[in-house]
């Protein structure tokens, strides 16, 4: 029997919940929503746009209403849930109807937060929050001529701009002495207030309204120094506050929003929180990555998947303001903040501030050209030494020199997740020929809308075959090496194909591939048997044929030995480790056979560094290292991570030989793959918890055949 999943929240992060346990358990729980607008789901970031006229609400629908139908989703557009019973596990509506539940998700969001200031209940006064703020905002351009928008923030500015696309005339107050001053430094905030005007907005910094004034209606603002602004038109846009009289008064512990712990669980049991409204180590992000990445645990631990927990995020923005690229990560001043990069161009109207804490970088700042916001992005969550962030060559595209570096597991647009290989694959591959055929199918930039600027570098980079420095890289097609002479394909189109195809045999597989022989042959067999063994393994299904016909390496054959001559003090942990990497990795499918070791000191007799994975003891704990060979030219390993107890090497090591099962072609080395993907894009990946315990919890999860013949 379904659970029962009832979702308090119809926005960008409650949906993206929902589209993650659709992914995993689709068939877990019996789902119910409550929205209190009456819309499917909608990209709220792109509400400026739509005030500016650019685009219609259709075109902002991330759900439509089909897609609740398609997913047997019972959804309550502009219903508002006004009690919650946690005792009796259900939920009441304003209306009095009630729905149980087992599982209850609080995505309440948040809404406009507009400061105590006389006046502000006045008609005339607004926020720009909804789609609804937005249709009366575009109504009450007809009436009037002079806007004031308190806020000289993201939201402020966005909806500035699009009143003077409407014709109105927008005026700009703000109480600090920059635009933007949470995310920008003056330099850059300088450089946008100087465009800003340009486009016919007018700026009243360091300004504190403390009246509107007018009788029933709005006519102005009063300022604390005695200046008064004439307006007809009021816009407040000075932040959010998250909506959580809901939660609190049903008895959950809340400060500034819901309280949650690293799985997003709130004070009660079976009652969770994301988004704007949940409040995460004292931190509550109003940003679409962070709200996505809550979203992905919170929907792993549901389904029961073995997931890292949440552990917070570097708080970045990379957006387009009024047609201006910006983008801010980390922190770009205080105390300690110590500015190691400023580089100006006047020509091209471009800034670059990178800051450092003891030579680590800390903050990034761009204006004009984000191009480099990637790297930047990546070297501030890393705490990347300075010194280590390269310029792009002079004559050199700086948004192509970027793209060209980025390693291909990279993460491109953080808010879906969407690596540079993924985006450069959809054009080598997919045959996708322009930027908008490339979002519509891998997602990228179609959240927040920042990565953008890369994903037209990437897609003219793949299509161009160009490499950072202007060298050209061989096209595609002319590297391609099909697998045998049965089949034109290759390995990373066999596997993709094998991939999509259902088929109850190999023999049927053979056929739908368009192998010229009904079994294949001998050199493709094997290969196209450890594909169907890897799809099975990411679908749970249980293999249709012996495991004897497989033909490819398994972990029964793989070599692991541990250093004989170790110390008496560390043989048993040694033997202990030795031993449960056994256990793990026994009968598992691999691409190629492997050896693996587990030494003391890298100086040992048995030589771990030059094995496919090396487990060695240091005075710090267990060095991981990966990609070794005693073949010809001998290899040495690379260092993939340190860990400090002997059970997490275990995760790491196992973690690191998953995704050389999942990602490496069949036949193709370890150490060849690991050079292939870039040992970088490796440590990211393993290093990040929801990928590893994702990683584990394959390697646990692995089917079985039916029959198993010695």
């Amino acid at each position: 029997m379904r659970e029962r999943l009832v979702v308090i929240g119809n926005g960008m992060a409650g949906i993206k919940c929902v589209e993650e346990i659709l992914q995993h358990d689709p068939e877990r729980f019996d789902i119910t929503i409550y929205g209190a607008e009456p819309h499917p789901n909608y990209n709220r970031i792109m509400l400026s746009k739509m005030l500016r006229g650019d685009v219609a609400f259709d075109d902002i629908v991330l759900n439509d209403w089909s897609w609740y139908q398609e997913h047997g989703i019972k959804l309550h557009a502009g219903v508002r849930v006004a009690r919650i019973d946690t005792a009796g596990r259900y939920v009441v509506t304003a209306s009095g109807a009630k729905t149980p539940f087992d599982i209850l998700v609080l995505a309440t969001g948040s809404s406009a937060f507009i400061p105590p200031i006389p006046g502000a209940d006045k008609e005339g006064v607004m926020a720009f929050r909804t789609m609804e703020d937005c249709e009366a905002l575009i109504r009450s351009t007809g009436n009037c001529r002079q806007a004031a928008v308190i806020g000289g923030g993201l939201l402020g500015l966005e909806a500035a701009r699009g009143l003077l696309h409407l014709g109105m005339e927008a005026q700009v107050v703000h109480n600090a002495p920059f635009l933007m001053n949470r995310q920008l430094d003056p330099m850059a905030a300088g450089l946008l207030q100087a465009e800003l005007e340009r486009q016919g907005m007018v700026f009243h910094l360091s300004k504190n309204t403390v009246k509107i004034t007018g009788r029933k209606r709005a006519n102005g603002l009063r300022f604390a120094d005695g200046g008064t602004l004439e307006a007809d038109l009021v816009i407040m846009a000075v932040g959010i506050q998250p909506n959580i009289d809901l939660a609190r008064d049903s008895g959950l512990h809340t400060n500034r929003a819901i309280l949650v712990d690293d799985y997003l669980a709130t004070s009660i049991s079976g009652v969770y929180a994301v988004g704007e409204c949940a409040e995460h180590r004292g931190i509550a992000y109003g940003l679409v990555a962070p709200l996505y990445e809550q979203a992905r645990v919170l929907a792993r631990s549901l389904c029961g998947k073995q997931t890292g927990p949440y552990t917070g995020s570097i708080p970045y923005s990379q957006l387009k303001v009024s047609g201006i690229d910006v983008f801010s990560a980390g922190d770009i001043g205080g105390r300690g903040i110590i500015t190691a990069l400023q580089q100006y161009d006047g020509i091209r109207e471009t800034y670059k501030k990178v800051t450092m804490v003891n030579g680590k970088t800390v903050g990034a700042v761009l204006y004009g050209d984000i191009s480099e916001a990637p790297a930047l992005l990546k070297a501030v969550q890393l705490g990347e030494e300075v010194a280590k962030l390269a310029a792009p060559e002079t004559g050199v595209n700086p948004a192509e020199a970027s793209a060209a570096a980025m390693a291909d597991m990279d993460t491109v647009c953080a808010c879906n997740a969407v690596t540079k290989l993924t985006i450069l694959q959809a054009v080598t591959k997919d045959g996708l020929k322009t930027e908008e055929e490339v979002r519509k199918h891998t997602k990228a930039s179609t959240s927040c809308g920042g990565c953008r600027p890369m994903v037209q570098a990437l897609v003219k980079l793949a299509a161009s075959g160009k490499a950072a420095g202007g060298a050209t890289v061989e096209p595609v097609a002319a590297e391609k090496v099909s697998v045998c002479d049965c089949t034109a394909l290759d390995h990373e189109e066999l596997k993709q194909a094998v991939s999509r195809i259902s088929a109850s045999s190999p023999g049927e597989i053979y056929a739908r591939l368009g192998s010229s022989q009904q079994e294949g042959c001998e050199v493709c067999r094997p290969a196209v048997h450890y594909y169907l063994d890897l799809k099975m393994s990411h679908e749970g299904l249980r293999k249709p044929y012996p495991s004897t016909i497989l033909g490819y390496g398994t972990a029964s054959g793989m070599l692991i030995v541990q250093d004989e001559s170790m110390g008496s003090g560390f043989a048993e942990e040694g033997s202990a480790l030795a031993a449960e990497l056994r256990l793990r990795w026994n009968g598992i499918s691999l691409p190629r056979r492997i050896t693996a070791a587990v030494a003391e000191g890298t100086g040992s007799p048995v030589a771990a560094l030059i094995r496919d994975i090396g487990l060695v003891s240091c005075p710090a704990g267990w060095e991981v290292y990966a990609g070794g060979t005693s073949g010809r030219p001998v290899r040495e390993a690379q260092l993939i991570g340190l860990s400090e107890t002997a059970d997490q090497a275990a995760d790491l090591a196992s973690a690191c030989l998953q995704m050389y099962r999942k990602e490496a072609w069949y036949g193709e080395p370890l150490w060849k793959w690991l050079e292939r993907i870039g040992l970088l894009s490796v440590r990211e990946t393993l290093y990040d918890p929801v990928n590893q315990e994702e990683l584990l919890e394959g390697l646990l999860n692995r089917p079985q055949p039916i029959e198993a013949t010695r």
